[in-house]
């Protein structure tokens, strides 16, 4: 048989159609007789051309691959023989790379112990004086590991020690290379005994990628995989040579004469290594030396005669995989960002970055505003507080540059300044808006690249303008809605639709007089099916969305029911995850204005996402595949085959071990997350309804916990937490024991997970999320989420451990000495999230419960108010020490535990009160107020050292929220213990700042306390009744007081305006003319 199976795999090779169909049909028949095997052995070895003895190695391996159980038991032993005698003799390489492969097959079947002549050769032949012999050994090596790392494990310190010495072979590099595969492929699998014996080769791995790189960069590219999987599996073997590695990284990316790919690898490997290990890489001084290399990259000029890809007029915004060594040159920067105390990072960025502003070369230009942009997000409580108004003064500056690409690098930096540095970016709206309306003044000269960018930063400077947007709107929609009926270009016609809601999140129901001609327009756009419509209907979708949210309940409720088919015919109708996902917002937002429209498409819907949830779409596993085939090989049970075996010419030298790991497409991971959030929303809002698919939902969601992607992992514990919440809802409305029982069985499976995530996550994005997530649950279901034996003290020990910073995404178990040192924003961050959940417990349990437990928790938070840490730090600590005694006010016990802990809390809030920022100023005096409310007669003898303070405050004090947090504050001292304050001092002193102006919330407390002096005192009230007069004039009949209060104020006047109406009619005709209308109808409405 074997002689006409050369014959047909020969045919096979020809240029010829007919002959190979027809030769394809032989094939399949020949695979029906068992007598394969044997047959393809004899042409693997006895052919004379090596093309053939390829094929025949290629389609024995697609045979075990899939049929081992059914090869007989002297055919599997006969093949490994031959497989080995094969390897031996060959001597062409592309046939012993298949060779290795299918032996790599058979090991994944055959453990390596069962197969000792396996062994032999291995050693044998890794340990020969021939370098051929060597190289081809430690390929057979490298396939058989990588393809089953476990087996060989009792034999790991051997292959080290043979590492060892190859790793030297600086002659071979080709061995190196198979050595340095097999290496990484066992990373992950390695014990402590091995680990001494790993880390002593780190040096010498360097020295053989720097040979490796004079001799193949493209197996140098792929040997650099080592780092990123010893940082990603077992860190502590770097450790020790971390200076050595980044300084190996820093002379790969500074050589300009090697490739994009092998630069690329060591920048991200640089990242990579500040994101696990910033402090070690700041205590190395690593840090000046890896700006100095970062700098020339990012400011690179482009060859002559290009441009950098994001400055290509054709450039589309979302092509992100911009593998060039600039993009990642500013994600280390980036990165430095997110995980570096920014005092730190700034004294020695700062001036590195000011050389290059005032550069005469563009492109230096350009790298200065991109370093500022990506220092943003994560140093932005540093940028706000100190070096905001600089920064942006840079910034506007270089939007009139006289070259396009600095103006470009502007405007994506102001876009990047507006996301992250709120409130403080948005006061500087009249200087900004006039310069960005600019920009759209010429939409239609521009090219197309480059508006897109200056929309980017007009989207994210009026996302967040609030009510300030409304001078600017009449100009903004002209501009937007004429884009949407003339533009040609169906890109400007996204970007306008994007804006429009951007205009939407900051003017909300101002924007009602331009809704119908937006409503129309985007209705068109998701009722065209055309291709080239796609991105524009997802941008359309998007907007829907947020006009859902933010126009008004009476204004969309009409258009829901519409909406929600227009969305369910969408997805029937074009099969794009992008456009799924977008259409999975819209259903929840129309969920939050008129559930009701939900419900009887609740089985379509979740039908739909559960299947995005479970969809493993986008998501491929890289098989190693040869090119060269689409093999056949049917499944003898039936007859279907799988496509025919075609050859090309190229020989299958690929690298890769037989998966080498998942790559996931952007679109379906955001279409993943996007379910698990609108699945969440949706359960929420429609209650009820939602609980027939509420376990199916939960239970998919449940898996993704730990789904490869971060952004999907922290999306399904949002959605955990929401189901929570909506079963919690469900029960409340119909408090059967069911609901209970369901509510609780929930509750025991989602707070462990989240407690465990905590604890081991290793992405602190995610761990963020889940501590959200937690705190939602807590402030939902209070008592009933901590009923389970031992939960609350759970809930309090991940609370300490990350203020403790010993969980694993802080690194944890790290140097125990740097309590209170500087540390990254968003690592401060993540304490405040872990804080927020101490008032949450407080206000969920007796006081006398939760004292054993806040006694552990208070010094942690005290220690964050010392005069020498961030005002982040200082203003966390006092607000929640404020939250927790305002917790305390309305649970049993809380008064008798917030007076033994009076004396602990005092000095600290005392000292707050002084501070010199406004925050911190802020959250004390809210403290002290909620200490005398919590506490009341125990701290009397604090009222009058309380009392000076505020006197004192109030004389200088220019900031208007915290003058309304010290009325509050005064408020409550009243209330909860009236005789410790000379009223008749007071009471005038307050009034006198009335209305509020900032802390509107604080009027219901103003008022509580009002109408509490009018019951006990009410000559008092009626004595100051023309300023009481003049104060409600502002709030009564506005959205400044909420309705109870607006009823106990009305009330109050009316009792006043009948028992002393002279007084009363006195305080009315001294108000201007408009008050004085505004207070007599409300008084005189019943």
């Amino acid at each position: 048989m074997s002689g006409e199976l050369e014959q047909i795999l020969l045919q096979l090779t020809q240029p010829d159609n007919a002959i190979i169909q027809q030769a394809t049909a032989q094939l399949k028949l020949a695979f029906k007789d068992p007598a394969i095997i044997p047959a393809l052995c004899a042409v693997m070895t006895g052919s004379q051309n090596p093309q053939i003895r390829q094929s025949a190695a290629v389609m024995l391996r697609m045979r075990v691959k899939k049929h081992w159980k059914k090869i007989s038991l002297d055919h599997r032993e006969s093949l490994k023989a031959v497989v080995l005698q094969a390897f031996q003799q060959e001597t062409e390489h592309t046939v012993r790379h298949s060779l290795s492969q299918l032996s790599a097959v058979m090991v994944k079947h055959e453990t390596p112990d069962r197969w000792p002549a396996l062994f032999t050769l291995l050693n044998q032949s890794t340990k020969s004086n021939n370098p051929t012999d060597r190289q081809v050994g430690l390929l057979l090596l490298s396939k058989v590991v990588e393809s089953n790392p476990e087996p060989f494990k009792p034999h790991y310190r051997q292959l080290l020690q043979l590492f060892g010495t190859v790793l030297q072979d600086l002659d071979n590099p080709t061995a190196m290379y198979y050595c340095i595969l097999t290496l990484t492929a066992m990373t992950a699998y390695t014990g402590t005994e091995e680990m001494n014996l790993m880390r002593s080769l780190i040096p010498r791995l360097i020295i053989a990628l720097k040979h490796l790189i004079k001799a193949d960069q493209g197996q140098a590219s792929d040997a650099m995989e080592v780092f990123d999987e010893l940082m990603e599996s077992e860190v502590s073997i770097i450790v020790p040579h971390i200076a050595e590695i980044v300084h190996f990284c820093l002379e790969v990316s500074a050589d300009t004469t090697l490739t994009d790919s092998l630069r690329v690898k060591a920048l991200s490997c640089i990242a990579f290594l500040i994101r696990l290990k910033s402090k070690t890489v700041l205590k190395q001084k690593l840090l000046n030396p890896i700006l100095q290399t970062v700098f020339p990259v990012l400011s690179a000029a482009p060859p002559p005669g290009e441009e950098d890809p994001e400055d290509e007029e054709n450039g589309d915004e979302g092509d992100t995989d911009n593998e060039s060594p600039k993009h990642f040159a500013a994600q280390v920067i980036d990165t430095m960002a997110l995980h570096m105390p920014p005092e730190k990072l700034f004294q020695q960025l700062m001036p590195l970055t000011q050389v290059c502003l005032a550069s005469e070369n563009p492109y230096e230009r350009k790298a200065g505003l991109m370093c500022m942009a990506v220092l943003a997000e994560g140093c932005a409580d540093h940028i706000r507080t100190k070096l905001l108004s600089s920064m942006l003064q840079t910034v506007c500056q270089s939007l009139s540059d006289n070259n396009q690409v600095v103006r470009s690098a502007g405007l994506f930096a102001l876009g990047q300044f507006s996301e992250h540095l709120q409130p403080e970016v948005s006061k500087y709206c009249a200087e900004l808006m006039p310069l960005l309306l600019g920009y759209m003044s010429a939409l239609n000269q521009a090219k197309i690249g480059h508006i897109t960018k200056a929309f980017y930063a007009l989207e994210n400077f009026m996302e967040n303008l609030g009510s300030e947007i409304e001078p600017y709107l009449p100009t903004l929609m002209e501009t937007m809605l004429s884009a949407l009926s003339n533009a040609e270009n169906l890109k400007l016609k996204e970007l306008a639709v994007s804006a429009i809601g951007a205009i939407a999140n900051a003017a909300k129901e101002k924007l009602v007089p331009y809704f119908p001609p937006v409503i129309e327009s985007l209705k068109g756009f998701l009722t065209d099916t055309r291709d080239e419509m796609r991105a524009l209907q997802t941008q359309a979708l998007d907007t829907l969305s947020v006009l859902a949210r933010t126009i008004g309940k009476d204004v969309f409720s009409p258009l829901a029911a519409e909406c929600v088919q227009l969305g369910l015919n969408l997805t029937n109708a074009i099969d794009d995850p992008d456009l799924r996902r977008c259409t999975y917002s819209l259903f929840s937002a129309v969920s939050t204005v008129s559930p009701d429209c939900l419900s009887p498409h609740l089985t379509a819907i979740t039908t739909i996402m559960l299947l995005s949830l479970k969809s493993t779409e986008g998501v491929t596993a890289h098989l190693e595949e040869d090119k060269t085939f689409v093999l056949l090989d049917d499944d003898d049970d039936d007859d279907d085959t799988e496509g025919d075996a075609i050859l090309d010419d190229e020989g299958a030298d690929t690298a890769d071990p037989d998966t080498a790991g998942f790559s996931v497409e952007n679109a379906y991971i955001d279409e993943k997350e996007d379910a698990c959030d609108a699945l969440g929303e949706i359960a929420f809002n429609t209650g009820a309804a939602f609980q027939p698919f509420l376990e199916s939902s939960f239970q998919q969601v449940y898996e993704l916990r730990d789904f490869p992607h971060e952004d999907v992992r922290r999306a399904a514990f949002g959605a955990m937490g929401q189901f929570c919440r909506a079963q919690h809802k469900v029960w409340q409305e119909n408090p059967t024991e069911a609901n209970h029982q369901a509510m609780q069985k929930l509750l025991g499976v989602v707070l462990p997970s989240f407690l465990e995530a905590v604890r081991g996550e290793r992405e602190r994005q995610v761990v963020m999320g889940v501590l959200e997530a937690m705190n939602a649950v807590l402030k939902a279901c209070q008592g009933e989420a901590l009923q389970s034996p031992g939960r609350l003290q759970e809930i309090s020990q991940a609370i300490r451990d990350v203020l403790k910073k010993r969980t694993v995404c802080q690194d944890g178990g790290g140097d125990e000495a740097d309590d209170d040192e500087q540390q990254a924003e968003y690592d401060a961050m993540l304490q405040e999230f872990a804080g927020e959940g101490i008032p949450l417990l407080a206000s969920a349990v007796p006081a006398d419960t939760f004292q054993p437990h806040l006694n552990e928790l208070l010094p942690l938070i005290m220690n964050k108010a010392k005069s020498s840490c961030t005002v982040a730090d200082r203003s966390f600590s006092v607000g929640t020490l404020g939250e927790i005694l305002q917790s305390l006010v309305s649970v049993s016990g809380g008064r008798a535990c917030a007076g033994k802990l009076s004396n602990r809390l005092l000095p600290v809030l005392v000292a707050g009160v002084r501070d010199s920022d406004n925050e911190v100023r802020n959250n004390s005096v809210f403290g002290l107020g909620a200490l005398a409310q919590a506490a009341g007669p125990l701290v009397a003898q604090d009222y009058p050292m309380m009392l000076s303070l505020f006197s004192n405050l109030l004389s200088k004090e220019q900031d208007r929220r915290v003058i309304d947090n010290l009325c509050a504050a005064l408020c409550r001292m009243i209330m909860s213990h009236m005789e410790g304050v000379p009223l008749e001092q007071v009471f005038p002193a307050l009034l006198a700042c009335l209305p509020l102006k900032e802390d509107l919330e604080e009027n219901k407390t103003v008022y509580s306390c009002l109408a509490m002096l009018y019951s006990q005192n009410p000559a008092m009230v009626v004595s100051q009744i023309k300023p009481i007069v003049s104060a409600s004039s502002h709030v009564l009949g506005t959205k400044d007081l909420d309705p109870e209060t607006q009823n106990t104020l009305v009330m109050l006047l009316r009792d006043v305006a009948q028992r002393h109406s002279q007084k009363f009619e006195g305080a009315v005709r001294s108000l201007p003319a408009e008050q004085k209308m505004k207070l007599t109808a409300a008084v005189s409405q019943s």
